[in-house]
């Protein structure tokens, strides 16, 4: 009979992972793919887009200038807030309650998205048919009727016009107005979970008002980053010269008073108490003492005296320096 053996015999040991399977190896991509693909990922960070709120404050300036040449009232629009969050979750927000216009800005190749909502366009209907304010305002909420349809396709085409204007200092792009919506669930522009950027804008006219606002996505803001990064300082090449003609000539316009010092007298309260009527004070002035100009109580030139055609004239002479003004006073 056969008898079976059993060998005490160790089993060989596995070898080591460490030892066997090769290191673990990443591809290597680029650093600039990767940075691009984090900041989509996470969003716009506004301060890191300094020229965004200038662009958005230049857009509210040139639309209350556009303003002024329709209405008799004065209307005025102000930057509210600029906040990044879900395209979805901005439109609904203004459900049954704005009109909005969807642009084309073939530069970008992509749509942008400018809304009213009805406080603006019950304010801005009021406006422009020589409303005084005096009447409690419009709280209906009905639908828009062809009219206000009308006004809101108006201002569109004005907001077309100053973003144009606004956003070239970063990108020269034309806005075309494609189309209006009154609800908001065919107001698209891509899906409602894409990240965009918000501004909001006020319009203050006849003690009441509305809102504006403007939604952008985020692959549109993508490739301009680096221009709505930067930040200008000192003298801009893209300002607009028209602007700039146009304030220095109305600050040329304005009225400035004049006045010549031939002398200055410090007396006491009772010596001045104690002027009469007919009494003749005695200047130390002579014909060759310079006579001070002044405007609006600033030293600006010295002058000489003189007579032409029968009338008094000062001839100036030399220019008057704050800074000596100031430290020949404090000498006596």
């Amino acid at each position: 009979m056969d008898e079976t053996q059993t060998s005490d015999a160790v089993p060989e040991t596995e070898p080591e992972f460490s030892s066997v399977l090769p290191p673990f190896v990443t591809a290597a991509k680029p650093a600039a793919d990767i940075r691009t693909r984090i900041q989509e990922a996470g969003g716009l960070s506004l301060d890191r887009l300094p020229m965004l709120s200038v662009v958005f404050d230049r857009l509210a300036t040139a639309c209350s200038d556009a303003a002024k040449h329709l209405a008799a009232s004065s209307t005025f629009y102000s930057l509210n807030g600029v906040e990044s969050g879900r395209f979805g979750e901005f439109l609904d927000s203004y459900d049954a309650n704005a009109v909005v216009g969807i642009f084309h800005a073939p530069g970008w190749d992509g749509h942008v998205l400018v809304g009213l909502d009805r406080d603006f366009i019950y304010t801005m209907t009021e406006v422009l048919f020589g409303s005084d304010g005096s009447e409690p305002p419009v709280e209906d909420e009905r639908t828009f009727s062809a009219i206000e349809l009308r006004i809101a396709q108006m201002v569109f085409e004005q907001v077309g016009k100053a973003l144009e204007s606004s956003f070239g200092l970063v990108s020269q792009t034309s806005f075309r107005l494609e189309r209006t919506e009154t609800r908001m669930e065919f107001a698209v522009i891509g899906r409602r979970s894409n990240k965009a950027v918000q501004a909001r804008f006020l319009l203050q006219a006849l003690n009441r008002g509305g809102e504006m606002f403007l939604i952008i996505p985020q692959t549109v803001l993508n490739p301009l980053r680096p221009a709505l990064g930067k930040v200008l300082t000192g003298e801009s090449s893209a300002r607009d010269p028209r602007w700039a003609e146009q304030i220095a000539a109305e600050v040329q316009k304005t009225t400035v008073r004049l006045r010549a010092v031939l002398e200055e007298r410090h007396l006491t309260l009772g010596e001045i108490a104690g002027l009469k009527v007919g009494q003749v004070l005695t200047l130390d002035a002579t014909p060759a003492t310079r006579v001070k100009l002044e405007g609006n109580d600033r030293p600006l030139f010295w002058c000489r005296a003189g007579q032409s055609q029968g009338t008094y004239v000062l001839r100036v002479e030399d220019a008057i320096s704050p800074e000596k003004e100031g430290a020949h006073g404090l000498l006596g």
